[in-house]
């Protein structure tokens, strides 16, 4: 009787070679074709214009950058690093990128294994995995240029477009390469996780990459961004951060309460207020108040020894200069806010505390629209509004919002610091103090998490919406963030 011998499967020393000899390849056709590429990307200027929008909106300036498949270095020097470096695994390009860019530097590195051992703010990989034999294997390489607040911002072709990138190779249209991976956001989320990393957010650009009078402009800055015509775009774009572990040391925690005329609820705050962290503090910021809100502060300062317990008179107007004034009076590792009228309860913020020190997320806001609320504690019209605002933010975020303007939201000192830097980039000023925080963690590419709270019927005083003078702020509000967010050139 014959037997017939069953196959076997690869060995992992034969896998490994097939793939090294791929890679070889891959490196040999990016070092014979380094020399003409600078021209294709003059033919192609328009494209690769667009490509360096995106990375400039993603990237503020000043931060410590690394671009993995650098090439000729251009667009890493178009978001203008602190410190820049670039490495490529192909000699020319990098002889290219050094001759066009002396203030920075660039290496010959192999994507896939990585020799670089710096730490970076953000890490640019645009149109790189598309060509890379293991690109989980290139992702897990990148842990070791990553601190724990690093972007990961990478550019792909959406594999809709694969068959007119075909189409324009065979063309002439755009220049000649290997066969290319070709992933969709889902895939790619996937991947990312499975290397260590989380995607933040992740959109489309670009509907006509080449320059059509009038119309690319108006494709490429406004139809993309569109819902359903967005899912057309060419380009995928992405933004991750590594997987991070709970901190050891507990963080020390700031809670920053603004107040004006809320004497009743001041007690039974202090009494409620879960202390968390280290230590807890616990910060009032006085509008001018009139019914001896600041004499009932004083005087229950002694009551709880577990909290740090202080009061500043506010020296400008409006919440949200008690919001600024507060954080730059906040000495904790982490920062939440809490109304002082006790709409939202004081014991609800050990919950953001935790996201934040599980490293769940960066910036945590609470939305009132999830529980059901007291019989009062919201009126129709205020309700319906906030839910339609909440739709419109979300959309042109393009990160989930349910409630924007819920009072409580918390985050990293340190972080808020950056977001107070580049406050002026928005170029309005913001009456609520919220979306002064919410539009810097989502220019910052924070992490951004949301926590259900139950809203509740304010008890003691009277509210300061003003609900048409506010709504026409919000109106004025979304301009900016259409502007200078969502439809930013």
């Amino acid at each position: 009787m014959t037997i017939l011998a069953q196959p076997q499967a690869p060995s992992i020393d034969a896998n490994r070679w097939h793939n090294d000899a791929r890679r070889k390849r891959a490196q040999d056709f990016f070092e014979k074709t380094a020399a003409e590429r600078p021209r294709w990307k003059r033919r192609n200027d328009y494209y690769y214009r667009q490509l360096k929008r995106f990375f400039q909106s993603a990237i503020p300036e000043g931060n410590r950058v690394l671009e993995v498949g650098c090439g000729d270095g251009n667009l890493l020097a178009a978001v203008k690093p602190s410190y820049g470096v670039g490495v490529d695994w192909s000699p020319t390009a990098i002889e290219q990128a050094k001759a066009r860019h002396a203030h920075l530097k660039f290496f010959v590195d192999d994507a896939e294994d990585l020799a670089l051992n710096e730490k970076f703010d953000y890490v640019i990989l645009s149109g790189l995995l598309g060509g890379l034999v293991d690109i989980q294997r290139a992702l897990e390489a990148l842990h070791r240029v990553c601190h724990p607040r690093t972007r990961i911002v990478i550019t792909e072709y959406s594999y809709l477009w694969e068959p007119f990138e075909r189409l324009a190779q065979r063309l002439g249209w755009k220049m000649k390469q290997p066969a290319q991976n070709w992933l969709t956001t889902p895939i790619l989320q996937e991947i990312l996780e499975l290397a260590g990393f989380e995607m933040i957010r992740s959109g489309r650009r670009v509907l006509i990459p080449v320059r059509l009078p009038v119309l690319s402009a108006l494709a490429n800055r406004i139809l993309v961004r569109l819902p359903l015509l967005n899912r057309l775009g060419l380009v995928v774009t992405v933004v991750a951060r590594p997987q991070a572990p709970p901190v050891e040391i507990a963080p020390s925690f700031s809670v920053v309460v603004p107040c004006r005329n809320e004497r009743g609820t001041i007690c039974s705050l202090i009494e409620r207020l879960p202390a968390a962290g280290s230590w807890t503090e616990l910060i009032f910021i006085d509008g001018h108040s009139s019914d001896g809100t600041v004499d009932e502060i004083k005087r229950l300062i002694g009551s709880r020894p577990d909290l740090r317990i202080r009061v500043f008179p506010q020296t400008g107007k409006g919440k949200a200069t008690a919001v600024r004034e507060g954080f730059a009076a906040a000495t904790g590792d982490i920062i939440t806010i809490l109304d002082a009228d006790l709409t939202v309860a004081p014991e609800e913020l050990p919950k953001f505390y935790r996201a934040l020190a599980d490293r769940k997320g960066e910036f945590v806001n609470g939305t009132r629209l999830i529980y059901p609320m007291d019989g009062r504690a919201m009126q129709m019209l205020n309700l319906m509004a906030n839910k339609a605002f909440s739709v419109l933010f979300t959309y042109l975020l393009e990160q989930e919002f349910h409630d924007t303007l819920c009072g409580t939201k918390a985050l990293w000192r340190k972080d808020y610091e950056r977001i107070a830097a580049q406050r002026s980039f928005f170029q309005h000023p913001d009456p609520f103090g919220d979306f002064d925080l919410i539009f810097g963690a989502t220019r910052l590419n924070l992490q951004i998490k949301e926590i259900p709270v139950r809203y509740c019927e304010r008890v003691y005083g009277q509210t300061n919406i003003h609900r048409f003078r506010n709504g026409w702020e919000l109106l004025k509000i979304s301009w900016v963030a259409a502007r200078r967010l969502k439809f930013a050139p």
